[in-house]
């Protein structure tokens, strides 16, 4: 590439700005038209656009989750290999939900518009959602292969020339569980490439352009530059961390080797444990997405994602390893492994960045499936027919790892980004109720900079019905571990109010008239506990984050110490 002047480069940097204003209203056309709580409630989408001649990422939506920045970019890629460019016609849209071509499991549908801009294929569009059921055996880890866990749509047109597959809608129709919500977030996921294909031409008028040639060679040398320069400046050296989480059958070891080097950083997953049995395990792409996305966040957060940025991370992970699991094994519940990688990529970062990462979180989501009247049942609880049937999907999260200068964030979606689904949308949706949701006393990691906290939920069924969970997250047995002398956050765990155990993950049944009690994880803590300042512990105890047990225990002070601390104190919990 010749050498940009400056005002070229001026211009080419206001277009690369308005190109990420377009694919961010993108992103709000899929969030606000979506039918499922997962997309206009959680926000469990992802939206781009790619040049055409590759597929390489040119910008992402900030919106979304981080799960879909490396998959959803390389699923393009697999498009184009199906249907070249230069087959395609202007109307037309693709669509899969390959786990291994697409974002990672069935229930993410990515769909790909191409933009003609006269006559020619300018631009490909593509947007990713979850869908709130795909079929098969319903979403969780208990499928034992992919056969198990829905419907599977090969790379394939949606619409050809404007005119939708009707055909295909009505097979997936009749092969979910809420049709309406999933149809309607097929519409929706086209109306969102849709918009951005209008707001890119009105872009390229504005700035009097026919292709975004120059601009895409401006985007991808400035990111890769811009990175490998970030990267330049930390110690050279490989650093290795591993990490045991609970897995489902058994414990699931992480281990890394991460390496830092003049052409980039090189991930690699060798010694990880095997994959699992049960639905837990993550194809590559999804490994390479969160993986990559652990390195962003310590080394180059500022730099927009494409294709330039991410291609000085490479990630390697052993085919049959849980990281980089092979065809048909079952992965609807990949995110309780994939979303733990972060933390596995900061306890390698922190001994290159000695203080420079957050401790451990609770990471994985929470994820409750809760149904009625649809035929998964335990025996002994049989559904009444009066009960009204629902299929709904619960996302809450525990509490964030501590950093190194501010408290860990409370009951937050770190890494994922996901809302939690509102309680009442919730209600409204379905006969259920949340008698309960707030704070999780002492779940937080006690340190000078405490953990977030998790959260506890209480959910019954307002028809004395029994009803279906089929839930699925991580830190049980194995809590996130603090930082530089913080402690541990809270285990997680879930039970009945009736005192009735729960075998917590997996489908079972919620018996009449009992309530479930779910209470999620906490983030580990950063830092000694005995150099908490004194205003920060004492608003804790008053805003029931902290007992005055644990202040005593953890933290060395009893409740009525550094009184005249305390009016400092005045004010929100910054967490």
């Amino acid at each position: 590439m010749k050498k940009e002047g400056a005002v070229e480069r001026i211009r080419h940097q206001a277009m690369w700005n308005r190109l990420l204003s377009v694919v961010q209203e993108q992103a709000h056309i899929l969030v606000r038209t979506g039918f499922s709580t997962s997309t206009r409630e959680s926000g469990d989408i992802s939206a781009g656009v790619c040049e055409p001649k590759q597929g390489k990422l040119l910008a992402q939506a900030v919106t979304g989750t981080p799960g879909h920045v490396n998959s959803m970019a390389a699923s393009v890629k697999h498009f184009i290999r199906r249907f070249p460019v230069a087959t395609m016609r202007p109307g037309d849209v693709y669509v899969t939900n390959d786990p291994w071509l697409g974002a990672g499991h069935l229930h993410d549908v990515v769909v790909v518009t191409p933009v003609f801009r006269r006559r020619r294929v300018v631009a490909l569009f593509a947007c990713t959602c979850h869908v709130v059921d795909i079929g098969g055996h319903g979403m969780g880890p208990d499928g034992r292969e992919i056969y198990h866990e829905g419907i599977q749509l090969p790379i394939m047109k949606l619409a050809d020339r404007g005119k939708v597959n009707e055909e295909l809608l009505r097979i997936i129709a009749l092969n979910v569980r809420e049709p309406i919500q999933v149809v309607g977030d097929f519409y929706s996921l086209i109306a969102c490439n849709d918009v951005g294909g209008e707001r890119l031409h009105e872009m390229m008028d504005e700035f009097g352009i026919e292709t975004l040639d120059g601009l895409a060679e401006h985007i991808f040398t400035t990111s890769r530059e811009t990175k490998l320069g970030a990267i330049r400046n930390l110690p050279f050296g490989t650093y290795r961390n591993s990490m045991r989480i609970d897995g489902y059958d058994d414990p699931v070891d992480l281990v890394c080797a991460l390496t830092i080097a003049e052409d980039g950083i090189t991930v690699d997953f060798t010694g990880t444990s095997p994959t699992s049995p049960s639905g837990i395990n993550v194809p590559l792409c999804y490994t390479t997405a969160y993986a990559s996305f652990g390195v962003n966040c310590v080394i180059a957060p500022h730099i927009p994602n494409n294709a330039g940025s991410m291609e000085v991370v490479r990630v390697i992970a052993p085919e049959g390893c849980i990281l980089n699991a092979p065809r048909p094994r079952a992965v609807a519940a990949r995110g309780v492994t994939g979303l733990m990688l972060p933390d596995v990529i900061f306890g390698c970062l922190d001994q290159a960045v000695p203080g420079g990462c957050p401790a451990e979180g609770a990471s994985s989501l929470w994820i409750l499936v809760l149904f009625s009247g649809f035929g998964r049942t335990d025996a002994r609880h049989p559904y009444p027919a009066a009960a009204t049937p629902f299929d709904t999907t619960l996302f809450h999260c525990g509490g964030a790892g501590a950093r190194p200068t501010l408290d860990g964030l409370n009951a937050t979606a770190f890494p994922s980004g996901l809302r939690s689904v509102p309680v009442e949308v919730v209600e409204t949706v379905s006969p259920l109720v949340v008698w309960q949701r707030e704070f999780r006393t002492d779940s937080g990691g006690a340190g000078a900079m405490r953990g977030g906290t998790g959260q506890t939920l209480r959910v019954g069924n307002r028809e004395g019905a029994p009803f279906g969970l089929n839930a699925f997250f991580d830190r049980v047995h194995h809590p996130a571990r603090g930082r530089a002398g913080g402690r541990p956050g809270g285990k997680g765990r879930i039970t009945l109010a009736s005192g009735g155990v729960l075998r917590g993950k997996g489908i079972q049944t919620v018996p009449p008239n009992d309530v479930l009690i779910v209470e999620t994880a906490g983030g580990g803590g950063f830092g000694d506990p005995r150099r908490r300042d004194p205003a920060a512990l004492a608003r804790d105890v008053r805003n029931g984050m902290v007992s005055s047990e644990a202040a005593r225990t953890e933290y060395g002070r009893a409740p009525g110490d550094d009184r005249e601390s305390a009016p400092a104190a005045a004010g929100p919990d910054p967490g």
